[in-house]
């Protein structure tokens, strides 16, 4: 019976019932590669070693490249709470840490700061930790190491016939924390207190100390034979003839310097090739189609409600049908060339800051990204417009909206990492200003904050109908719009909440002169970031709506499973307190018909015979 042993099932003798505990496997930062040497052509073999998974093994050595963590004057770090986790996400919590010190990347620490850990599930549902670094990164002053303009590394390919693309593996993973500098990087587990020796993911100040590194590494190189843009590799031949020689010099000078690569995303000796977005061929570049086809791919509005989406509005009866003939047709077609050609239509420059204009609808996202011109008006750099697909779909309006930024900077990274001016990112939600100092998330929200340290930026709240242009971008007529849903604004609900004025008042006036019978029956409140906290948690208003959402995320919904009564109890009290809680998740769960309906009658619990 070693398999019995080895699994450890929950068995319920009584109905005989085998239930095997929850599975998690932590995710790897670099899946193997079953035979290594496959994709890579023979001439290559003896670099074979750069592409051999099991090769990080070890820390590596300190560089001259080390990214130092230079805090802002008197600034200081204190102790992250630890989070609530499942059994499945400690037991894969305990593999990652043991990893992690095996391969000498983290190391017991002593530091008087910490930083909170959680999971982020990937898409093949297996665990990625990640630290949550936002408190460090606002107050670590910021390297503006200029990465490399768009333009200029599509001018160097230009006469190019010949491309190989590499990818490194564990990018960052491969500088040093600079000695002195890793208690800042600690993080605090259930399992003791860790530090980084190795750049983690997630610090900001990452892409400008990796870039240099990888500068100064192929310097009698770029430009000349190799682009290099962070962790992604371009080799290039004028002369087919000579490639072999640069894509070897390249190979060389990694594996001499300890560098991987992961071949499953290298390509070798083609003519066409995906780099940063962009398609480069012989041919030329498609990088300026992909920046305007959300306007040349818009579909000809056939009522006038489209017809308003796409221009001002028009002095017709809405809900008409737009007879449009061949001259209109001629003349919609001319307004999406003229929207998409200079004078409108400029060319980024990384010494202006830029402005980013996001807008979602139901079913799709629309964004503009704009600067500055000559003539001190705005106008736009590129276009995007995309769809909500799958669980997107499903996203609340809070959500969707904050995706639309996370999508927009993904599309738009080359000019937007690192810049040394803020973005201004506007947007028509605004609870979004709230969301960058929030304190409870979920894991989605998680990965996007990290995604975002590498990026400065400023949000705005900008009124829908102020929002014309991304607004129109979002509302495709081809696009089946859905009804919005009303959305709570917490923080405005919060000051309006009568039970909680005198504490807040307490505790935004003088709460030191308060009479002491006043100090000690708030002492466990505290006022941060335009919202309440109880004793660390979130304090939730005296609004039934938003009581009633916050039982359905942790009870009705699939994620949550229907749990019982002090299981439901207890995943809203991980981030969230209101008076009487406890007795109201009981009363939901005792009244919800799913769990009534799955409830049976269970025989008296008796002894088992030994």
């Amino acid at each position: 019976m070693t398999w019995l042993t080895n699994k450890s099932p929950l068995i319920d003798w009584q109905h005989g019932i085998v239930t095997f505990p929850e599975q998690a496997q932590i995710a790897s930062e670099e899946e193997a590669d079953p035979n290594p040497l496959a994709d890579l052509p023979e001439q290559y073999h003896k670099f074979a070693k750069v592409f051999g998974e099991e090769e990080f093994k070890t820390l590596l050595p300190h560089r001259e490249y080390n990214i130092s963590i230079d805090l802002l004057p008197d600034a200081k770090l204190s102790p992250g709470p630890i989070y609530g986790m499942t059994d499945s996400e400690s037991k894969v919590l305990k593999q990652h840490i043991d990893k992690e010190l095996a391969t000498g990347k983290i190391c017991p620490s002593t530091s008087s700061a910490s930083a909170p850990v959680m999971f982020v599930k990937k898409a093949d549902g297996s665990l990625r930790l990640v630290v949550d670094y936002w408190k460090l990164n606002d107050i670590t002053y910021k390297n503006v190491y200029p990465l490399p303009r768009q333009d200029n590394l599509m001018a160097k390919l230009r006469n190019a016939k010949l491309f190989t693309k590499l990818d490194l593996c564990w990018g960052y993973n491969n500088l040093r924390i600079k000695e002195g500098d890793e208690w800042k990087t600690a993080f605090r587990t259930k399992y003791g207190l860790f530090e980084y020796l190795a750049m983690p993911f997630g610090l900001t100040n990452t892409p400008a100390a990796f870039q240099p590194f990888m500068n100064n590494l192929f310097r009698d190189l770029i430009d000349v034979t190799v682009v290099i843009y962070l962790d992604n590799i371009l080799i290039f031949s004028e002369d087919p003839k000579d490639h072999p020689t640069h894509v070897r010099q390249v190979l060389s000078q990694l594996m001499m310097n300890q560098l991987f690569c992961k071949l499953s995303k290298c390509h070798f000796h083609v003519t066409t090739v995906d780099y940063l977005g962009i398609v480069i061929s012989p041919a030329g570049f498609s990088m300026d189609q992909k920046k305007i086809e959300a306007v040349t791919l818009w579909p000809q509005p056939k009522t006038v409600k489209q017809f308003h989406c796409t221009t001002t509005p028009q002095p017709y009866q809405e809900g008409n049908i737009l007879d449009m003939e061949y001259t209109g047709k001629e003349a919609f077609q001319e307004l999406k060339s003229l929207v998409t050609q200079s004078p409108v239509l400029i060319h980024s420059n990384p010494d202006l800051p830029f402005y980013l204009e996001t807008d979602t609808s139901g079913v799709a996202m629309g964004a503009i990204l704009s600067q500055q011109g000559e003539d001190n008006h705005l106008h736009p750099v590129a276009y995007m417009s995309k769809s909500f697909s799958g669980a997107k779909a499903n996203y609340n309006t809070h959500d969707k909206e904050l995706l639309a930024i996370i999508k927009a900077l993904e599309e738009w990274q080359i000019f937007l990492e690192a810049t040394v001016k803020p973005i201004q990112v506007f947007t028509d939600h605004r609870n979004l200003e709230y969301w960058v100092q929030a304190r409870t998330f979920n894991w989605r929200h998680a990965w996007w904050r990290i995604f975002l340290s590498n990026f400065n930026f400023e949000i705005h709240y900008c009124p829908g109908k102020q929002s014309g242009k991304p607004n129109a971008l979002s509302r495709h007529s081809d696009y089946k719009d859905e009804p919005q849903k009303p959305e709570i604004m917490l923080p405005s609900e919060t000051k309006e909440d009568p039970s909680l004025e005198p504490i807040i008042q307490f505790l935004t006036e003088d709460a030191d002169n308060a009479p002491p019978s006043i100090q000690k029956a708030y002492k466990d409140y505290d006022w941060e970031e335009d919202l309440l906290w109880y004793r660390g948690k979130l304090v939730v208003p005296d609004l039934e709506v938003l009581k009633e959402q916050l039982l359905r995320e942790f009870h009705d919904s699939p994620l949550a499973g229907h749990p019982g009564q002090q299981r439901t109890l207890k995943l809203l009290n991980w981030n969230y307190w209101w008076p009487g809680m406890k007795s109201l998740a009981k009363e939901w769960v005792e009244c919800c018909l799913v769990c009534q309906a799955n409830q049976q009658a269970h025989a008296p619990v008796i002894a088992l015979k030994p």
